[in-house]
């Protein structure tokens, strides 16, 4: 497998990201490390500077002493003694410092030494004092016989041999210490240097990832719009198809009712004519020979009449012969006149003359208003209804509305055919319906349809759709 293919292989899997993650915080842990190395390292170094600068001081102190002391025994003046006595003092501070500072540091053939230096220096500080004591007792010559002997040379001698001992090695400590700071701030540079390389690596691979998956959605997106278009087409042509079919049953419907009403005509109402006819022949024969029946024939006559009055309101039902004959206002007329009739609830009406829809959409507005006014009459328990016809714009506004109870269309079940069959009626027409109801407020019906082809033009000052 090559470099290309394996890093391709690397940047396809899932755990591209945590590997860039533990990669960030293995850096931050490397950088902590080496910086909290390089502080301790630099402490230490920082006390071995102090300790040398303190054993440096240290000699110089106990040399001080010694000229001090020397100046008071040769000149015999009092401020010689102010530098002994400071420089005893503070060389007493030194050693212990110095003590201190080589404990520190861990470091135990420094503080052999440095032990080694104390002794040195409380002798000579000693060898001082004595003679100091000796000069000052008035025995002069025992303090020139003690300062003649080699017991201060030797101690002086064992301070500076030691202090240069411990100098060499602190500056071999100083040394080393630098070069260990070096290294682990290379160490660290390196690491950093590798770190951020194998970071950006993950950070190509993620983006690589990050790109194949917006690839991969957007091409998924691409499918989904590619399916989405397909489905609204064949909705569409299944919408188009359902309204063909729609169309199709609400003239199969209508031509067979008028099949039926002429039907009935034809034939029922011949029948119960002829029925009639016979009926008025035979009676004055039998007013003349059997009185008695007359009872019987005035029954039988008006049953005819019930009978031959069912059948006209059956035709009109199955096909109003007046929206074929006086027009889709007269067909309102009388069908509000005789629903406001038969229901007892007053329909006020607002039609307008000149309205022409052609015939099926006259149809279609006929039968609105009357499943409206059914449908009143079965659940709006109303007092009071409007029918109105209007010329809105371009198209014919059909509207119906009532006082009732009203309902709420967002709970209307899938039971409510009347309603679905107005809005199937009229967008087969091309046209639109609104339902607007509420519990409590009534309910309004509307319906736009478009007007025939040769309807007059709508004026120029108004607004159309």
């Amino acid at each position: 497998m090559s470099l290309k293919e394996t890093v391709a292989n690397i940047g396809s899997k899932t755990w591209a990201l945590p590997l860039g993650l533990f990669v960030a915080l293995l850096m931050v842990l490397i950088s902590e490390l080496a910086y909290f190395g390089a502080i301790s390292q630099m402490d230490r170094l920082a006390t071995l500077n102090r300790a040398r600068v303190e054993l440096v001081r240290l000699t110089a102190r106990v040399t001080d002493a010694e000229s001090g002391q020397r100046g008071y025994l040769i000149t015999g003046r009092p401020e010689y003694l102010d530098p002994y006595r400071f420089a005893a003092e503070d060389a007493s501070k030194g050693l212990d410092a110095l003590q201190r500072m080589y404990s520190q540091v861990d470091a135990p053939d420094a503080e052999r030494r440095s032990k080694e230096i104390a002794a040195a220096v409380s002798a000579k500080l000693s060898e001082l004092q004595e003679v100091l004591k000796l000069h000052q007792d008035g025995r002069v010559q025992a303090a020139q016989t003690l300062m003649m002997t080699d017991i201060g040379r030797d101690q002086m001698e064992l301070i500076r041999r030691r202090s240069a001992e411990l100098l060499a090695d602190e500056n071999n400590r100083i040394a080393l210490g630098t070069a260990q700071v070096y290294d682990t701030l290379m160490l660290n540079r390196i690491g950093v240097a590798a770190m951020t390389l194998i970071s950006l690596l993950v950070f190509g691979l993620f983006l690589r990832k990050s790109r194949a998956m917006d690839e991969q959605r957007e091409r998924q997106q691409q499918d989904m719009r590619a399916e989405r278009d397909l489905l609204e087409v064949e909705v569409g042509r299944r919408t188009a198809e359902l309204t063909q079919l729609a169309r199709h049953l609400q003239t199969a419907r209508e031509d067979e009712r008028a099949r039926l009403a002429r039907d009935l005509h034809d034939e029922l109402g011949a029948l119960l004519t002829a029925a009639k006819l016979d009926v008025a022949r035979l009676r004055p024969k039998l007013q003349a020979g059997a009185p008695e029946l007359m009872q019987r024939l005035t029954h039988l006559t008006e049953t005819l009449n019930s009978g031959i009055a069912l059948k006209r309101r059956i035709i009109e039902d199955l096909r109003p012969s007046t929206l074929d004959q006086l027009g889709l206002v007269a067909a309102l007329e009388i069908l509000c006149r005789e629903s406001a009739e038969r229901l007892g609830v007053p329909i006020d009406l607002e039609l307008e003359e000149g309205v022409q829809l052609p015939r099926s959409a006259q149809l279609t507005a006929f039968r609105l208003v009357q499943e409206a006014l059914t449908n009143m009459s079965k659940y709006a328990q109303a007092t009071h209804a409007k029918v109105m016809l209007k010329r809105e714009y371009a198209q014919a506004l059909v509207s119906v509305s009532d006082n009732g109870c009203g309902f709420d269309p967002a709970q209307m079940n899938l039971g409510s055919h009347g309603l679905l069959g107005m809005r199937f009626r009229v967008e087969a027409e091309r046209g639109q319906l609104q339902l607007q109801s509420a519990p409590g407020q009534g309910t309004v019906i509307r319906a736009w349809l478009p007007l025939s082809e040769d309807a007059p033009p709508v004026p120029a000052d108004l607004p159309t759709f």
